[in-house]
């Protein structure tokens, strides 16, 4: 009977110590799941926002090379010297027009301040058109590439040595499409169920840039796909920086993510 009993317990504790290695063991130093969690999920929404941008740069540099392709089909056959001078040639062209997303802006301030956190909309709206020159500008110095001849096509670069911090003839990127298209990506992220006239009158604002001869059909498509990464990449980042803000000014985020 002691042997049968002591067999017993030898294969219980033989048992226990195998079940226990499968068992994960607390630590002091672990958080519980209603502490790490919510961190996690904050890390990951951080760097969320910047991943999967991979297909469009393919898209992107597809599409830039395409219209160099095509630069001089457009050259010849999309030209409208009198565009200017219609109204909804000089409506479209306003849009890569600065003073143009201030008053958008100034009316989304005006329209939120009442509200928590009201300055976003409006400063995302500038913040974007704003970069999108700025970039434009810094683009043209170091590709210095003409805007096209009235009689002859071909691609001419201006040297360095010439006016080398001066953008006047300069056209790749078109400032005005790179404006308008970080302006309507700021304002597809703001009224997103609109967002298909935002980019539709950016692309009219690009198509009047050629129509003009002020611009390659390569200098549009450049600056449309730039403003589209201005844009989007400063939208992430103020819905990401908004969210932080939130979770700082309002502590009972994580009392409730905690409980």
């Amino acid at each position: 009977m002691s042997s049968l009993d002591g067999g017993v317990q030898g294969r219980v504790v033989i048992d226990f110590r195998v079940m226990s290695m499968f068992t994960p063991q607390r630590s002091d130093h672990t958080s519980t799941p209603s502490e790490s969690t919510p961190h996690a999920l904050r890390s990951s929404r951080k760097a969320a926002p910047y991943r999967r941008l991979a297909l469009p740069i393919i898209i992107a540099v597809t599409a830039i090379g395409l219209a160099h392709v095509l630069d001089r089909s457009a050259w010849t056959s999309v030209r409208d010297p009198q565009v200017y001078e219609r109204d909804l040639g000089r409506l479209l062209r306003s849009m890569g027009y600065l003073p143009t997303w201030l008053i958008v802006a100034i009316g989304c301030w005006t329209h939120d301040r009442p509200a928590r956190g009201w300055g976003w909309r409006g400063g995302l709206v500038i913040l974007a058109p704003l970069t999108g020159g700025a970039v434009a500008e810094g683009l043209k110095l170091a590709v210095r590439r003409l805007r096209p001849d009235a009689q002859t096509f071909g691609y001419v670069f201006r040297p360095f040595a010439d006016h080398p911090f001066s953008t006047g003839g300069l056209g790749m990127p078109s400032s005005h499409t790179l404006v308008a298209f970080a302006g309507a990506t700021a304002l597809a992220r703001v009224f997103p169920r609109a967002w298909w006239l935002w980019y539709f009158l950016a692309t009219g604002c690009a198509i009047t840039r050629v129509m003009a001869n002020a611009h390659f059909l390569s200098d549009t498509v450049a600056a449309a796909a730039l403003g589209w990464f201005v844009g989007e990449l400063l939208s992430r980042w103020m819905l990401a920086h908004r969210e932080n803000l939130s979770d700082i000014r309002d502590p009972s985020t994580s009392v409730r993510s905690r409980a």
